[in-house]
């Protein structure tokens, strides 16, 4: 049998799993009726499909946070060291993004900074900007840096084997979005959409499952 701590640990992973990619079903929904609803194709997208995606994040960052927690605990002893990196990027992200989408949600709208002329500069999600540099830092260099190191603690075949594979697909994805400040074009960040959307939830899904059948083994 396994520790109760470790197994309350690798349940709570369980359920963050499943939340992290629930949220992010709903969040790649709003961004498709954001990005078919645009007035043009160089605006950005606009409300009520924004302020949903960035209520949204905030839920979702913290989410992934609770799940590398769980799968730290998941993880073999001789890997516990790259589980530990995952918790600290992925927590470097969460922290980042969340500061970066709560002053955009609270400050943005307030008359004080919409009639600065320098509040685009700012708050803009047009490069370059602050709120946009901060959010490249944290979904285009920890976020893939936190992936990589679960990719490397993934145990197992199966599901666990195609998760491992998942996770190292959405850090590539992410890494590539970096290439859109040396060539000026933040179009490229869009591929790192697909690493944190799509690939990763899928691979919180599937090493949900695992958790769920060992904590269960482990439980007998």
């Amino acid at each position: 049998m396994q520790d109760p701590t470790a197994l309350l640990s690798i349940r709570v992973g369980v359920v963050a799993g499943v939340a992290v990619a629930l949220l992010c079903m709903v969040y790649a929904i709003a961004l498709g009726i954001g990005l078919l609803t645009l007035p043009s194709p160089d605006q950005p997208i606009q409300n009520p499909w924004f302020t949903v995606m960035e209520v949204l994040i905030l839920f979702i960052a913290p989410a992934m946070v609770v799940f590398t927690v769980g799968f730290h605990s998941w993880v073999l002893p001789d890997r516990k060291s790259l589980g530990l990196l995952s918790v600290i990027f992925m927590s470097m992200c969460a922290l980042i993004t969340c500061c970066v989408h709560f002053a955009v949600l609270t400050l943005s709208r307030e008359q004080v900074f919409t009639q600065a002329g320098w509040s685009t500069l700012v708050f803009a999600f047009e490069w370059p900007s602050v709120v946009y540099a901060m959010d490249i830092l944290a979904w285009d260099i920890f976020f893939p840096l936190a992936a990589l190191c679960a990719a490397g603690a993934v145990h197992g075949a199966g599901l666990a084997a195609h998760a491992r594979k998942l996770l190292f697909g959405s850090a590539v994805l992410t890494f590539v979005g970096l290439a859109g400040i040396p060539t000026d074009s933040m179009n490229i960040r869009n591929i790192g959409i697909i690493g944190y959307v799509v690939l990763f939830p899928i691979a919180t899904v599937m090493l949900a499952i695992v958790f769920k059948r060992e904590a269960a083994q482990g439980a007998a």
